[in-house]
């Protein structure tokens, strides 16, 4: 019996998730959470093999990278598959680099979800397929890459934060702001913030 916990700020979700999981005579759900400080209480006393983690957990804590760094740095981590509506690049970057063994989206078939689920408690690597085709062209030779830094500046911009603003957000001097931005323009062929931040959203490199 593979044990799960659900980990998603959206209660009518969980249920149907909790519901369609049921149906599986190896699956069983032992318990929810809609944030980092409950699902680390939750997965400490039910101990599962698996966390179906959702990226996005509200606005008012942590996100599901960082309860994901959380979990896993537990004295017995469980594996953690998110299960998200994102597939932009800066998304799928920080919840593998976060420790998420796998990664799969919402729209997903339900047999498709299954699979998932018992690969990632075998402790096999889970990607849908839009994402191993996103780490693919990331990985080809040749291809333009956006530094996790230059996300973040990206991510700011779309914001809209001037320089001095993303400087002090970023911890850098202005001087290297500008210099990041020189970099993310040449590798996005644009000369202008808002073509920048166009083209980021354009190649899902960062939400919309």
């Amino acid at each position: 019996m593979i044990r799960i916990v659900l980990v998603d700020d959206h209660p009518v979700l969980r249920a149907g998730l909790r519901a369609l999981l049921t149906g599986q005579p190896d699956l069983r759900v032992v318990g929810e959470a809609d944030g980092l400080s409950r699902a680390l209480r939750v997965v400490t006393e039910e101990h599962p093999e698996v966390v179906l983690m959702d990226l996005s957990l509200g606005t008012a804590g942590p996100g599901g990278a960082e309860a994901t760094v959380a979990l896993r740095a537990l004295p017995e981590p469980p594996e953690v598959l998110v299960l998200t509506t994102y597939d932009t690049e800066s998304d799928i970057l920080r919840a593998l680099e976060a420790g998420a063994r796998g990664y799969l989206l919402k729209d997903a078939p339900p047999e498709e979800l299954f699979a998932g689920i018992r690969a990632t408690a075998r402790g096999e690597t889970v990607l849908a397929p839009s994402v191993a085709a996103t780490l693919v062209r990331r990985a080809t030779p040749g291809a333009i890459t956006i530094t996790e830094r230059e996300v973040e500046v990206l991510e700011l911009l779309a914001r809209g934060l001037g320089n001095k603003e993303l400087a002090r957000e970023l911890f850098v001097s202005e001087a290297t702001v500008k210099s990041h931005l020189s970099h993310i323009y040449a590798k996005l062929g644009v000369d202008t913030r808002a073509g920048a931040v166009a083209a980021a959203i354009e190649r899902r490199i960062i939400r919309h």
